[in-house]
């Protein structure tokens, strides 16, 4: 088995026939600029015979300034050829674990990087251990001591095959996802060396760390060469591009061009003849991917709407799955702001008032808004059920004033005039015709 950055390319890291191999990793320069920052240390205790000498000076003895230079310079030259050995010889070393246990973070993730006729981001300066590989999209590592459940940003690979009977039509098991989990995990079996499990840096949109509703921490995942994963499976026709949530803040127009060229290819999912059955009138599931895309880019359109208005006014505008967000707003006490999501679920309290309850990967600051029980029916003509169906816009506005509570954050609806749905509506309407 290859390694990476070694002449071989695993078979799985190669894409399709006559594609070119991912790139392999750099070397280890840091280590050995490590090295030489240690041997070229000067101490003060080794100059410390030279600069007090016995009190006098006898006949022909150098003068204590002149044999301090002469002695410095032969010190520092002597340093300079032993460090210069020191990285001609030395051997690559890979950085030792920070901490004890599996996971260890060793380095952080950097920087993105154009250089090379191709995008990559800076080798990732954390590693972390691959505990497991669920399918395409889903990966845990071992992080900080802990298991951590890790969910790809941008990507969607298809279902794999479980036998379930409820499965959603637009997501449904293929053939194609269950061949792509066995590839994602034979890819990263292939990137374990020296009897250690496979490791990968972890590299996060913004500064704050997010989960889905499942409480997987949404990220990319970067191998120890800075190759982009989550990329990697959109160029090979693996995954679509997928942007329900929001267009990707590290590099949308690299995944835009990824999908465009593997379409373009018909790799993957593109090809006519991906899921289709071997045997003539044989049942098979295919993912509606033509109708999927435009609803996917309405939905970015509209988050894309949002964090200009939340950029130009962040006390303002809101975010309902941000709890930082949430709280800068709510510690502001402002008369009204308005909040931005999608609707999780819809309650209907014992004492007759209704809770709706806006989607959130931290679920102990999740934002509620109250509907009293004499405003209940101002506010029926509310579509909130309508306004979560596939197809349509699900992202809507409210505003009302936001106040923090031991159960998060809630917001009393002033009256269903407060309420809109985000553009571009795509067929959504909240108020029922």
């Amino acid at each position: 088995m290859a390694r990476p950055g070694a002449t071989g390319v695993p078979r799985s890291m190669a894409g399709p026939r006559g594609s070119d191999p991912v790139p392999g990793s750099v070397g280890s320069v840091g280590a050995a600029r490590s090295s030489l920052v240690i041997v070229g240390r000067v101490s003060e205790p080794a100059l410390g015979p030279i600069l007090w000498p016995a009190t006098g000076r006898p006949n022909g003895q150098v003068p204590l300034r002149t044999l301090a230079r002469q002695t410095m310079r032969q010190y520092l030259l002597t340093t300079l050829l032993v460090a210069s050995l020191v990285m001609l010889i030395a051997p690559p070393v890979e950085p030792a674990p920070a901490g004890a246990g599996p996971g260890a973070p060793e380095r952080a993730p950097a920087r993105q990087s154009k250089s090379g006729g191709g995008f990559r981001h800076a080798p990732p300066e954390e590693l972390f251990e691959v505990a497991r590989v669920i399918d395409g999209d889903t990966i845990h590592v071992y992080r900080q001591g802990r298991l951590e459940k890790l969910r790809l940003l941008s990507v969607d690979t298809e279902e794999r095959i479980t036998g379930r009977a409820n499965v959603s039509a637009t997501k449904p098991e293929t053939v194609f996802g269950e061949e792509c989990a066995l590839w994602a995990q034979e890819y990263f079996a292939e990137l374990a060396e020296d009897g250690r499990p496979a490791r990968v840096g972890l590299l996060f949109p913004t500064e704050e760390e997010r989960r889905d509703v499942y409480d997987r921490l949404l990220c990319h995942v970067v191998l120890p060469d800075g190759t982009d994963f989550d990329l990697l499976l959109v160029q090979l026709g693996k995954s679509p591009y997928f942007n329900k949530y929001g267009n990707s803040l590290i590099c949308h127009e690299e995944f835009v061009a990824a999908q465009a060229k593997a379409r373009k290819a018909k790799l993957g999912i593109w090809n006519p003849a991906t899921n289709r059955p071997k045997t003539k009138g044989a049942r098979a599931a295919r993912r509606p991917y033509d109708r999927l895309l435009p609803w996917w880019q309405a939905r970015a359109d509209a988050i894309d709407a949002f964090r200009r208005a939340a950029a130009a006014d962040p006390l303002l505008h809101v975010d309902s799955e941000s709890p930082e967000s949430l709280a800068r707003s709510a510690r502001a006490k402002l008369p009204e702001v308005e909040v931005f999501g999608q609707i999780y679920r819809v309650f209907d309290e014992d004492d007759g008032s209704r809770t709706v309850l806006f989607r959130s990967g931290d679920k102990a600051h999740s934002l509620r808004v109250r509907i009293a029980q004499e405003d209940v029916r101002a506010h029926a003509a509310l579509d909130f059920r309508g306004v979560r169906r596939e197809f349509v816009q699900n992202f809507l506005y409210v505003k009302g004033r936001l106040v923090e509570t031991s159960r998060g954050f809630e917001m009393r609806s002033p009256g269903p005039d407060a309420w809109r749905v985000a553009e571009p509506a795509l067929g959504a309407a909240l108020v029922r015709r």
